[in-house]
């Protein structure tokens, strides 16, 4: 509230009687009251939407804890505390000083967006050392959100190149490498344009299943000289290295709950992988009688 408001609030007191001025203070402690909460609802919701984009990210649960504690102590809202999950977060405020919020979200997918990730980290502290006001806050939440992603034909190229280099950590020669990179491209392709429409479950068994499939096509085709190295170098793409890491981080941390969930996800994605892979090798076993794995 402004100064020249408050001398016109004790001017009017100064006038009234005593039931007036009860009344006025009455007024002037619920207006003070909601405006304390309208705050206080403002900061949990910049606190809450950085989280939000941490943990849909792939960020840690400690780093969207400390994320949203920082700023939260930051606005002045000392009573926060949070609860979060691999796919929810919970928020609640309030206090003998401090009226109380709360807020929840769920999350029912995350993906892997580490540039945003960083930039997160970084507002944070830039929140703290160069004194943002809410409005500036949110602006480059925004920006942050609006960051665009790495474009389709990169992220097939890396595939690609990701799995030559995987080939020759697993011993195949120059013939494998060559056929891996190719089989990362197809493979890659498929993932973003035809698995978005399917499940996660369904989406990584026909992935596994595509990847044999190719590599027992280049295997054929005279191409590729091993076939070991070419599925191995080609099923790493898979792998999903992160959310396995940050499930033993969360672990090691003692975020329990977490921990476990990602660990489960990551082991379903290994065993669909395997089925999909697994259901082309007893085809061609059985069918053509080729040689298990």
């Amino acid at each position: 509230m402004k100064t020249r408001d408050l001398l016109e609030m004790m001017s009017r007191e100064k006038e009234a009687g005593p039931m007036d001025s009860a009344g006025v203070k009455g007024e002037q402690r619920a207006g003070a009251d909601d405006e304390a909460l309208q705050y206080q609802r403002r900061v949990l919701e910049t606190a809450m939407r950085a989280g939000c984009l941490l943990l849909g990210n792939g960020a840690e649960i400690f780093r969207v804890e400390e994320t949203i504690q920082r700023i939260c102590r930051h606005y002045g809202v000392q009573s926060a505390s949070t609860f979060v999950l691999s796919n929810g977060i919970f928020i609640m405020a309030g206090s003998d000083r401090e009226p109380y919020y709360s807020a929840v979200r769920h999350l029912p997918s995350w993906a892997t967006r580490l540039d945003r990730v960083t930039e997160l980290n970084q507002l944070s502290r830039e929140i703290e050392e160069r004194d943002f006001s809410l409005e500036e806050a949110n602006r480059r939440l925004d920006e942050i959100e609006r960051m665009p992603g790495r474009p389709k034909a990169a992220q097939i190229l890396v595939a690609g190149a990701a799995c030559f280099c995987f080939c020759f950590l697993f011993g195949g020669s120059l013939r494998d490498m060559i056929a891996d990179f190719f089989t990362g491209l197809i493979v890659y392709t498929f993932i973003l344009n035809v698995c978005g429409g399917f499940s996660k479950i369904t989406a990584n068994i026909l992935s596994g299943a595509l990847i044999a499939l190719c590599c027992l096509v280049f295997y054929h085709a005279g191409i590729g000289e091993n076939l070991r190295p070419l599925i191995m170098g080609t099923i790493l793409l898979l792998v999903p290295g992160l959310p396995f890491t940050n499930g033993i981080r969360d672990l090691a941390d003692g975020d329990y709950i977490s921990g476990a969930v990602r660990l489960l996800d990551a082991v379903l994605v290994f065993m669909s992988v395997g089925a999909g892979a697994g259901a082309v090798f007893l085809a061609y076993h059985h069918l053509l009688g080729g040689v298990l794995l």
